[in-house]
């Protein structure tokens, strides 16, 4: 008889316990799957779902902007040299012009040791800018001296005379005019004779 109401109480109570362990188990799963589906879906779905698409979208929205506003940086940046290269090609002028072998500007003239010579400077014509008349004769190095023979043949136009085209003019009244308008710079091209003098020199108009 003890062993057998052992046995049944035993039994009741594992059942009873069963019960209440089940319904405890249960509620708490219950109330667990509650709270992660409810609460914690929630979360997931208002926080995770709802801030982490918008932070993509912002963040891929600022990373596409920063992205197509580099673009067009980068698609100035070659352009630029190639339109300051077309600009340079376009303006007809060669900056890196050598040494004219045959123009000079006259500066003054000298009968120095018998002979005559003319003081020059050599150079080259330079580039000029839209709004001056025309491009500068650049000399380079120091004056220099020439011999010219006396019997040279001269033309000159503005301002030794008042014309825009070339006018013979005596050697005589070209030296009288550099003497009267020392280191005038005007620009001559000249031909040496056999002897190295100046047999010919004629003068470069410029407006």
């Amino acid at each position: 008889m003890a062993g057998a109401l052992i046995l049944a109480g035993c039994s009741g109570g594992g059942n009873g316990n069963g019960k209440s362990a089940g319904g405890a188990t249960g509620s708490g799963a219950d109330a667990s799957a509650t709270k992660a589906g409810g609460t914690g879906g929630e979360v997931t779905g208002t926080g995770a779902a709802g801030k982490k698409p918008s932070a993509t979208a912002s963040a891929g929205s600022s990373s596409v902007g920063k992205a197509s506003g580099a673009v067009p940086v980068a698609s100035k940046s070659p352009l630029s040299p190639a339109s300051s290269a077309v600009g340079a090609v376009d303006d007809g002028c060669d900056h890196k012009m050598p040494i004219s072998p045959d123009e000079v500007a006259v500066y003054r003239y000298t009968p120095e040791g018998g002979s005559l010579s003319l003081i020059v400077k050599h150079g080259n014509w330079g580039c000029g800018t839209p709004d001056s008349d025309g491009a500068p004769f650049e000399t380079v190095g120091k004056e220099t001296f020439i011999p010219m023979d006396q019997a040279a043949y001269v033309t000159v136009t503005n301002p030794i005379v008042e014309s825009t085209e070339n006018q013979p003019i005596g050697v005589q009244e070209f030296l009288d005019w550099l003497e009267a308008h020392p280191n005038s710079g005007l620009v001559f091209t000249y031909h040496l004779g056999a002897d190295g003098a100046i047999d010919r020199l004629d003068e470069v108009f410029t407006p």
